[in-house]
């Protein structure tokens, strides 16, 4: 059973995690043989360490796929909502995206995971879920990846102890993304490109360097001041997929807000 990634109905299951690289397969759900793992230690606590399986035969949980093909819509918080309240959108949009990005600088290691398992509970799937920084979280509750600042662990170190993680660097120029693609980042979050409500005063990166950096082979998620309007010059521009916060969090409408911004992905994907 196949599905694009617009499809919302058949992404309500539980979600198990699978370790291709970032952004490989066409979206769809399917079942899978049990993986195999190692168990490691961080922080003194138990993890699993999960592995590539050795065959493609199709039994056991539920795993999502994602493409280079169709271009990606990422929502990350704001940090400026309750969780009750990301919780009470995301329940709806969820099915649209192809990440929920968890960007709450203020929150405890221990306040993210019952974020996480919040939003679980309101079926986000664990395999939909990002983690700004904090690579314990991630690893604990078992989510898609973790996102990582100047300020955060390097790429290569995470890939190297927890692979599974689909890891994201966030840049502000070439020469960063370059360093990050050395390190072993998955993809880039690239940033901000046009005038953007949560950098005020702040000049825009712009396109420009954005087009630089879809010539460095990885792939390129572009946020920042970004509409339904200018998403096409993004994606012309090269980047496979964008990031929003404010235009949809803080829409009148989340669930029309997303479908605006699909309609112009839908576009450009093959």
């Amino acid at each position: 059973m196949t599905s694009g990634l617009y499809e919302p109905d058949l992404v309500n299951a539980s979600v198990g995690k699978w370790t291709t690289g970032f952004l490989e397969s066409k979206i769809f759900i399917s079942k899978f043989r049990p993986l195999s793992y190692k168990r490691k230690w961080l922080f003194g606590l138990p993890v699993l360490r999960f592995l590539r399986p050795a065959k493609s035969t199709q039994r056991g949980g539920t795993c999502i796929f994602t493409s280079l093909k169709e271009k990606e819509l990422h929502l990350i918080s704001n940090g400026k909502m309750s969780v009750d309240q990301l919780a009470e959108i995301a329940k709806d949009i969820h099915p649209f995206v192809t990440a929920l990005h968890l960007r709450e600088k203020q929150k405890s290691a221990k306040e993210l995971f019952q974020a996480v398992e919040l939003l679980t509970n309101v079926n986000v799937p664990p395999a939909k879920i990002v983690i700004n920084d904090r690579v314990d979280v991630a690893i604990v509750a078992m989510a898609l990846g973790v996102q990582l600042a100047y300020h955060s662990l390097d790429s290569d170190c995470v890939k190297e102890h927890f692979p599974q993680l689909r890891v994201g660097t966030s840049i502000h120029s070439y020469e960063e993304g370059q360093n990050a693609k050395e390190k072993g980042a998955d993809y880039l979050l690239y940033g901000h490109v046009f005038p953007s409500q949560s950098k005020p005063g702040k000049p825009p990166n712009g396109l420009g360097e954005l087009t630089r950096l879809t010539q460095l082979d990885i792939p390129v998620i572009a946020i920042g001041g970004i509409t339904p309007e200018n998403t096409g010059q993004v994606i012309k521009a090269g980047a496979n997929g964008i990031a929003v916060m404010s235009g949809v969090l803080e829409a009148r409408d989340p669930i029309l807000a997303v479908k605006d911004y699909i309609k112009v992905l839908k576009n450009f994907s093959v």
